[in-house]
Protein backbone atom coordinates (compact mmCIF):
# COMPACT_ATOMS: atom_id res chain seq x y z
CA UNK A 1 0.00 0.00 0.00
CA UNK A 2 1.03 3.65 -0.91
CA UNK A 3 -0.18 6.47 0.10
CA UNK A 4 0.79 9.93 -1.46
CA UNK A 5 1.02 13.16 1.47
CA UNK A 6 1.68 15.88 -1.58
CA UNK A 7 3.42 18.58 -0.60
CA UNK A 8 0.71 21.17 -1.59
CA UNK A 9 -1.52 19.77 0.95
CA UNK A 10 1.27 20.33 4.17
CA UNK A 11 0.71 22.91 6.26
CA UNK A 12 2.08 26.42 5.86
CA UNK A 13 3.36 29.32 8.02
CA UNK A 14 5.32 32.22 7.03
CA UNK A 15 6.92 34.83 9.22
CA UNK A 16 8.71 37.06 7.01
CA UNK A 17 12.09 35.92 7.82
CA UNK A 18 11.02 32.01 7.55
CA UNK A 19 8.61 30.04 5.00
CA UNK A 20 7.89 26.39 6.89
CA UNK A 21 5.78 23.56 5.03
CA UNK A 22 4.75 21.07 7.68
CA UNK A 23 4.32 17.28 6.55
CA UNK A 24 2.52 16.74 10.17
CA UNK A 25 0.66 18.81 12.49
CA UNK A 26 2.42 21.56 13.86
CA UNK A 27 2.74 24.59 15.85
CA UNK A 28 -0.52 26.32 14.51
CA UNK A 29 -1.09 23.65 11.90
CA UNK A 30 -3.32 21.09 13.32
CA UNK A 31 -4.54 18.18 11.18
CA UNK A 32 -5.70 14.94 13.21
CA UNK A 33 -5.29 12.63 10.36
CA UNK A 34 -1.90 13.77 9.95
CA UNK A 35 -0.17 13.76 13.58
CA UNK A 36 3.10 11.48 12.52
CA UNK A 37 4.03 8.76 11.05
CA UNK A 38 5.28 5.47 13.16
CA UNK A 39 7.69 7.12 15.17
CA UNK A 40 7.67 9.58 12.90
CA UNK A 41 6.51 12.79 14.33
CA UNK A 42 7.74 16.37 12.03
CA UNK A 43 9.19 17.39 8.81
CA UNK A 44 9.30 20.34 8.48
CA UNK A 45 10.91 22.17 5.34
CA UNK A 46 12.20 25.37 6.21
CA UNK A 47 13.22 28.32 4.24
CA UNK A 48 15.19 30.99 6.60
CA UNK A 49 16.19 34.94 5.30
CA UNK A 50 19.99 35.78 5.94
CA UNK A 51 21.34 36.54 9.14
CA UNK A 52 17.39 35.32 11.02
CA UNK A 53 16.96 32.26 12.46
CA UNK A 54 15.28 30.69 15.60
CA UNK A 55 16.38 32.22 19.09
CA UNK A 56 17.11 30.14 21.73
CA UNK A 57 14.15 28.08 22.70
CA UNK A 58 13.61 24.64 24.41
CA UNK A 59 13.04 20.59 23.92
CA UNK A 60 12.22 17.62 26.26
CA UNK A 61 12.33 13.94 24.88
CA UNK A 62 12.51 14.18 21.32
CA UNK A 63 15.05 13.07 18.99
CA UNK A 64 15.30 16.29 16.30
CA UNK A 65 17.46 15.83 13.15
CA UNK A 66 18.75 18.65 10.62
CA UNK A 67 19.29 17.79 7.45
CA UNK A 68 20.52 21.42 5.23
CA UNK A 69 19.54 21.09 1.38
CA UNK A 70 21.66 24.30 0.73
CA UNK A 71 23.63 27.37 2.58
CA UNK A 72 24.76 27.30 6.50
CA UNK A 73 23.04 26.19 10.01
CA UNK A 74 24.52 27.56 13.01
CA UNK A 75 23.47 25.94 16.01
CA UNK A 76 24.56 26.50 19.97
CA UNK A 77 22.90 24.66 22.46
CA UNK A 78 23.17 24.73 26.63
CA UNK A 79 25.33 21.58 26.42
CA UNK A 80 27.91 23.26 25.18
CA UNK A 81 27.76 22.52 21.54
CA UNK A 82 28.49 25.56 18.29
CA UNK A 83 29.00 24.05 15.06
CA UNK A 84 27.57 24.91 11.65
CA UNK A 85 25.84 22.50 9.67
CA UNK A 86 25.99 22.92 5.61
CA UNK A 87 24.99 20.48 2.96
CA UNK A 88 26.55 16.55 3.72
CA UNK A 89 26.39 17.10 7.38
CA UNK A 90 23.56 15.18 8.98
CA UNK A 91 23.03 16.63 12.90
CA UNK A 92 21.52 14.59 15.50
CA UNK A 93 20.34 16.56 19.17
CA UNK A 94 18.58 14.22 21.79
CA UNK A 95 16.61 16.40 23.87
CA UNK A 96 16.22 13.82 26.68
CA UNK A 97 15.77 15.84 30.09
CA UNK A 98 15.80 19.49 28.36
CA UNK A 99 18.12 21.41 26.38
CA UNK A 100 18.37 24.52 24.87
CA UNK A 101 19.39 25.78 21.51
CA UNK A 102 19.58 28.06 18.87
CA UNK A 103 19.73 28.13 15.10
CA UNK A 104 20.87 30.90 13.08
CA UNK A 105 21.56 31.41 9.29
CA UNK A 106 24.85 31.56 8.90
CA UNK A 107 25.30 34.12 5.81
CA UNK A 108 24.58 37.77 5.68
CA UNK A 109 23.51 37.10 1.70
CA UNK A 110 22.08 33.76 1.47
CA UNK A 111 19.27 31.71 2.43
CA UNK A 112 19.67 28.92 3.90
CA UNK A 113 17.05 25.67 3.41
CA UNK A 114 16.54 22.93 5.43
CA UNK A 115 14.59 19.92 6.61
CA UNK A 116 13.87 19.77 10.44
CA UNK A 117 12.99 15.62 11.09
CA UNK A 118 11.61 14.52 15.30
CA UNK A 119 11.61 11.74 15.69
CA UNK A 120 9.92 10.16 18.99
CA UNK A 121 12.53 8.45 21.41
CA UNK A 122 12.40 5.01 22.56
CA UNK A 123 12.90 5.98 25.72
CA UNK A 124 12.00 8.77 27.84
CA UNK A 125 14.82 10.90 30.51
CA UNK A 126 17.66 10.36 28.47
CA UNK A 127 20.64 12.45 28.90
CA UNK A 128 20.85 15.46 26.13
CA UNK A 129 23.50 14.62 23.90
CA UNK A 130 24.72 16.08 20.21
CA UNK A 131 26.35 14.51 17.49
CA UNK A 132 26.94 15.81 13.63
CA UNK A 133 28.32 14.09 10.74
CA UNK A 134 29.51 14.63 6.93
CA UNK A 135 28.37 12.51 4.23
CA UNK A 136 29.96 13.62 0.97
CA UNK A 137 27.93 13.48 -1.63
CA UNK A 138 29.72 11.00 -3.38
CA UNK A 139 28.54 8.75 -1.07
CA UNK A 140 24.68 9.24 -1.52
CA UNK A 141 25.20 9.82 -5.53
CA UNK A 142 23.05 7.36 -7.13
CA UNK A 143 23.47 4.97 -4.09
CA UNK A 144 21.13 4.30 -0.86
CA UNK A 145 23.40 5.81 2.07
CA UNK A 146 22.44 5.08 6.47
CA UNK A 147 23.09 8.38 7.47
CA UNK A 148 20.75 7.92 11.06
CA UNK A 149 20.33 4.44 12.72
CA UNK A 150 19.79 3.05 16.27
CA UNK A 151 23.15 2.02 16.46
CA UNK A 152 25.47 4.36 14.81
CA UNK A 153 26.89 1.49 12.38
CA UNK A 154 28.38 2.77 9.24
CA UNK A 155 29.54 6.63 10.23
CA UNK A 156 25.50 7.26 10.89
CA UNK A 157 24.60 9.26 13.98
CA UNK A 158 23.05 7.15 16.35
CA UNK A 159 19.55 7.83 16.79
CA UNK A 160 17.28 6.21 19.72
CA UNK A 161 14.72 4.46 18.39
CA UNK A 162 14.28 1.94 15.87
CA UNK A 163 14.84 3.44 12.80
CA UNK A 164 17.17 3.40 9.95
CA UNK A 165 16.98 6.50 8.10
CA UNK A 166 19.07 6.53 4.25
CA UNK A 167 19.55 9.52 1.81
CA UNK A 168 20.19 9.28 -1.87
CA UNK A 169 21.22 11.85 -4.19
CA UNK A 170 19.96 11.18 -7.45
CA UNK A 171 20.81 12.11 -11.19
CA UNK A 172 18.72 11.97 -14.02
CA UNK A 173 17.22 8.44 -14.59
CA UNK A 174 19.45 6.75 -11.97
CA UNK A 175 17.79 3.81 -10.54
CA UNK A 176 18.04 2.94 -6.52
CA UNK A 177 15.89 -0.15 -5.19
CA UNK A 178 15.25 -1.00 -1.17
CA UNK A 179 13.60 -3.72 -0.12
CA UNK A 180 11.43 -3.94 2.64
CA UNK A 181 11.38 -6.03 5.54
CA UNK A 182 8.22 -7.47 6.50
CA UNK A 183 6.53 -5.63 9.39
CA UNK A 184 8.25 -2.62 8.90
CA UNK A 185 7.06 0.88 7.79
CA UNK A 186 8.51 3.41 5.04
CA UNK A 187 7.90 6.92 4.60
CA UNK A 188 9.69 8.70 1.70
CA UNK A 189 10.21 11.97 1.67
CA UNK A 190 11.58 14.05 -1.50
CA UNK A 191 13.66 16.49 -0.51
CA UNK A 192 14.58 18.37 -4.01
CA UNK A 193 13.65 16.90 -7.83
CA UNK A 194 11.20 14.45 -9.13
CA UNK A 195 11.45 10.52 -8.50
CA UNK A 196 9.01 7.89 -9.45
CA UNK A 197 8.74 5.06 -6.91
CA UNK A 198 7.39 1.90 -8.75
CA UNK A 199 5.87 4.01 -11.51
CA UNK A 200 4.16 6.24 -9.35
CA UNK A 201 5.46 10.07 -9.60
CA UNK A 202 6.21 12.19 -6.63
CA UNK A 203 8.26 15.93 -6.18
CA UNK A 204 9.62 17.92 -4.47
CA UNK A 205 7.90 18.29 -1.03
CA UNK A 206 5.72 15.45 -1.59
CA UNK A 207 5.92 12.08 1.43
CA UNK A 208 4.82 8.53 1.15
CA UNK A 209 3.64 6.26 3.54
CA UNK A 210 4.52 2.54 2.58
CA UNK A 211 3.40 -0.83 4.07
CA UNK A 212 3.44 -4.04 2.79
CA UNK A 213 5.25 -3.75 -0.54
CA UNK A 214 8.04 -5.94 -0.93
CA UNK A 215 10.14 -3.73 -3.21
CA UNK A 216 10.82 -0.23 -4.11
CA UNK A 217 11.87 1.04 -7.69
CA UNK A 218 13.19 5.05 -7.27
CA UNK A 219 13.93 6.70 -10.22
CA UNK A 220 15.01 9.75 -10.89
CA UNK A 221 13.00 12.29 -12.96
CA UNK A 222 15.65 15.52 -12.39
CA UNK A 223 19.34 15.91 -12.76
CA UNK A 224 19.15 16.92 -9.32
CA UNK A 225 17.00 14.78 -6.82
CA UNK A 226 17.05 14.36 -2.91
CA UNK A 227 15.41 11.68 -1.12
CA UNK A 228 15.34 10.27 2.35
CA UNK A 229 14.01 7.05 3.42
CA UNK A 230 12.81 6.21 6.88
CA UNK A 231 12.62 2.70 7.86
CA UNK A 232 10.37 2.59 11.20
CA UNK A 233 8.54 -0.17 13.00
CA UNK A 234 5.17 -0.79 12.69
CA UNK A 235 3.00 1.62 13.91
Amino acid sequence: MMTLRPAKERGAANFGWLDSRHTFSFGNYYDPSHMGFSTLRVINEDKVLPSQGFSTHGHRDMEIVTYVLQGALEHKDSIGNGSTIRPGDVQRMSAGTGILHSEYNASDTDPVHLLQIWILPDTRGLEPSYEQVHIPKEERQGNLRLIGSRDGRDGSVTIHQDVNLYAAALGMEDEVQYDGAAGRSLWIQVARGAISINGQALTAGDGMAIAHESQLTFVSQSEDSDILIFDLASS
